[in-house]
């Protein structure tokens, strides 16, 4: 018995060295192999990257290649969420409609017609002149059915809306450098977001994209746009939270540079449009990008169902970083489609890109036909 217990003791002790001895021998090898990738490429101070600093969409980000999604086609998207839009711009449409094909158009008819545009956020100027448009031809043509009155109130609706504008987002230079894309807005509008759908909209017309997150005030700012832009490959340069915004920028410009991107798209944190030490902070992250490569669009993203309220706070950032473009959130929810002039004759700019829904790909460039056609369904 003696013998046996003797047997067990050493085949114990045995086992426990070489479970120790295999420990040791992982512990070095992972010592030994170089260290993971990181996941975001991180703005640090001075940063001189090679031109391939960054590779391919997906390499380097902790993304899988072949799990990258395919944004849908930006063609025709706004046809395609066309129900959406006019599911809250019945009012416009529907209402002025029904006012226009009554049997008997008099003054109370009019004062009805005034009232809905109104209504629509279309605003005061706007709405006299499409009154005033609309008793000319109605005296002089006539309304003989509901198609009749549809037809000259597309017309004269197109007309406020304006399609001649320039809506292209400037994502082409003639220079051999990035395009410079900034994103503005109050808190609360859904900058990030729109920004991780704009990188969708320029992946799905084939351009590559890095993204700056220079919202570093929000803790979760940085991960949320990391997310968008893992999902389709674009590149993401961020800072530690609390960071210099505009360092953070000036990083974004100077890697994509390098690595000779298409555009260049910089999310910055949400202000109060009264603040004025942070709208010159604002101001600051555009100047010190410049020191670069000039800054081809700032686009305004503004909440479609503030309506009016929504003005004030577009024509400030307008004077602080020169708004090229807006964008309209949330025009699928209660706004109303009048939003739309009312903003562009505010500012002088056009509404570049709307937003219908939640998806990933209800980012829309705008259409004026089709918004118009929306608001006649």
């Amino acid at each position: 018995m003696e013998s046996v217990a003797l047997y067990v003791l050493i085949a114990a002790v045995v086992a426990l060295a070489a479970v120790a001895l295999l420990s040791v021998m992982r512990r070095r090898s992972a010592r030994s192999r170089p260290a993971a990738a990181p996941s975001v490429l991180t703005a640090t101070a001075p940063v001189t990257p090679a031109a391939d600093a960054i590779g391919a969409p997906g390499e380097g980000l902790g993304a899988d290649i072949a799990t990258l999604e395919t944004p849908d086609p930006t063609s025709g998207r706004l046809g395609r969420l066309r129900s959406r839009l006019a599911r809250s711009n019945t009012a416009v449409g529907k209402g002025l409609l029904a006012l226009l094909t009554r049997d008997r158009i008099d003054d109370a008819t009019w004062d009805e017609v005034e009232e809905t545009l109104l209504a629509s956020d279309l605003g005061v100027g706007p709405t006299q002149e499409l009154i005033e448009a609309l008793k000319r031809r109605v005296r002089v043509e006539g309304i003989a059915d509901s198609d009749g009155a549809r037809a000259i109130l597309r017309e004269e609706l197109l007309a406020l809306v304006d399609p001649s504008m320039d809506r292209s987002v400037a994502t082409h230079t003639d220079a051999d450098r990035p395009a410079v894309v900034l994103v503005v807005g109050v808190n609360g509008t859904g900058k990030t977001t729109t920004t991780g759908k704009l990188a969708r909209v320029l992946v799905a017309d084939g351009r590559s994209v890095v993204l700056a997150a220079a919202d570093t005030f929000r803790a979760a700012a940085s991960q949320q746009l990391q997310t968008w832009g893992d999902r389709v490959g674009a590149r993401v340069v961020t800072g530690p939270e609390g960071a210099d915004p505009a360092a953070v920028a000036f990083d974004a410009v100077k890697i994509g540079i390098a690595a000779g991107v298409d555009v260049i798209v910089i999310d910055t944190a949400g202000r109060l449009h009264t603040k004025t030490g942070l709208m010159d902070e604002l101001g600051k992250v555009k100047r010190v990008v410049e020191k670069q490569a000039p800054v081809d669009e700032v686009l305004l993203v503004l909440d479609a169902t503030t309506g009016q309220n929504g003005l004030r706070q577009a024509q400030v950032f307008s004077e602080v970083v020169e708004v090229t473009g807006i964008v309209l959130t949330k025009l699928d929810g209660t706004a109303k489609g009048g939003i739309v002039v009312a903003v562009q004759r505010a500012l002088g700019v056009p509404v570049k890109l709307v937003g219908l829904g939640e998806g990933a790909d209800d980012l829309a460039p705008f259409d004026a036909e089709a918004f118009v056609d929306a608001l006649l369904d």
